[in-house]
């Protein structure tokens, strides 16, 4: 059996900019655990998450009227 190629990690730079970004999350959303992060991220995130999902689905069935 051949071995598969190893991916390289992913490594991040971690900038000044990207640690006042942290820092300035940490302050405003009082993380203190794991279920804050991802309700600061559902925050910050969720409209848009939900204005791509409209924006698939538009798109889908314009799609689907077009080939009818």
């Amino acid at each position: 059996m051949a071995r598969r190629e190893k991916k390289p990690v992913h490594k991040v730079v971690m900038t000044e900019g990207k640690r006042q970004i942290i820092q300035q999350l940490l302050q405003e959303y009082d993380i203190e655990t794991a279920e804050d992060i991802q309700d600061a991220l559902k925050d910050l995130l969720g409209g848009t998450i939900k204005e791509m999902m409209e924006a698939e689905i538009f798109l889908y069935y314009h799609a689907i009227a077009i080939i009818k």
